[in-house]
């Protein structure tokens, strides 16, 4: 490796390590105060705040890696046009394809890591989340349920108590609310004890209280007072898009859904939409001497906001089968590739002949 490539390299590595633990601390702070409130909400178990948070993190991986070295070469090598560095290496014969291979030493071994993490690493992190958050939202475990609260769960379930004894699996004065098709029901009772916690069949015993069926249609509504009433409760469902989340590559390669064969593609593409996205950043960081290093960071916003959203408008049209699966969501890289092509000719159009 030759003395300026190490050097890109050296300054680059530097500033990509800076900004994506940077990037990671935000991100993390920021799940971590979203699932802190749903905890608080008693939607989610406070125990297992941490280890969604590390799965997220990991999720975001494919997204903060690539963000931090696209940035990293941006900003690396426009400090390096602001000081007329770059100027002086092209004064001394160096070719303009040398920013390519050095930015390529650290964009490979990058952009490896980055499919590995969509392939593998992501959809195994969203089944971890997933089973986590189903335990925690459809268990009955009273242990996170708070008192004097409103205890929310994602399928339509809501439980007050003005106490709650943990060790007993018992609430006192408790308000259930449960909403399914046409009706919503919602029981009150003075003592509830939890019979079955677990995910598939959870159900309570209620003593002495009211049940109320209202309807959402007509004037079909009734009240009931018992004694003793066993109650079974809805469990929680995840929802198509969960469940393709959390597929392996091996059962999206054999499905003919075109909304698991454009997360298939999605996930397949990660990879290289990381490699180009650093290769274009280095066309995107010239700047006149004495411009300012940070005058890049406009363009770079912009190019990186046209392929966020147009590898997720890609996906969501091949998803809804508005865009055919060739070229499907590889139609963002191809056009990625188009992109560099164009800039990488216009550098070598304007070297002289000798040094081409």
């Amino acid at each position: 490796m030759n003395l300026i490539e190490h050097y890109i390299m050296s300054s680059t590595r530097r500033l990509v390590l800076t900004i994506v633990g940077f990037l990671i601390f935000i991100f993390a702070s920021y799940s971590a105060q979203r699932y802190l409130t749903e905890a608080a909400n008693g939607t989610l178990a406070l125990e297992v705040v941490l280890d969604v948070v590390f799965y997220k993190v990991l999720i975001a991986l494919e997204m903060l890696l690539p963000v931090g070295l696209y940035v990293s070469v941006g900003v690396t090598l426009g400090q390096m046009y602001t000081d007329s560095e770059i100027t002086a290496m092209s004064a001394s014969g160096a070719s303009p394809v040398r920013l390519y291979s050095a930015v390529m030493f650290l964009a490979i071994p990058l952009s490896i890591l980055v499919a590995l993490l969509s392939m593998f690493g992501r959809p195994w992190a969203y089944a971890q989340i997933y089973q986590l958050e189903q335990q925690s939202q459809s268990e009955l475990d009273v242990r996170h349920l708070q008192a004097k609260k409103f205890n929310i769960n994602n399928n339509g379930r809501m439980i007050l108590a003005q106490q709650i004894i943990p060790d007993a699996h018992h609430l006192n004065d408790a308000l259930i609310y449960t909403s399914s098709g046409d009706k919503t029901n919602v029981f009150r009772a003075q003592d509830v004890d939890v019979v079955d916690s677990s995910p598939t069949t959870p159900s309570v015993l209620l003593h002495s209280g009211t049940a109320y069926v209202l309807a959402h249609q007509g004037n079909d509504d009734n009240e009931q007072i018992y004694r003793n009433l066993r109650l079974h409760l809805k469990p929680l469902d995840q929802n198509t898009e969960i469940k393709r989340k959390a597929k392996s590559i091996a059962t999206l390669s054999h499905s003919t859904d075109p909304a698991d064969i454009a997360e298939l593609q999605w996930r397949e593409s990660r990879g290289i939409c990381a490699f180009f996205m650093a290769l274009l950043a280095i066309p995107l960081s010239r700047v006149k001497p004495r411009q300012g290093r940070f005058s890049t960071l406009l363009p770079l916003t912009l190019l990186f906001v046209v392929i966020f959203y147009g590898g997720n408008i890609c996906r969501t049209l091949v998803a809804n089968a508005a865009l055919p699966v060739f070229p499907g969501v590889w139609l963002l890289p191809l056009l990625m590739f188009a992109g560099m092509m164009i800039f990488v000719i216009r550098d070598l159009a304007l070297l002289p002949k000798s040094r081409r």
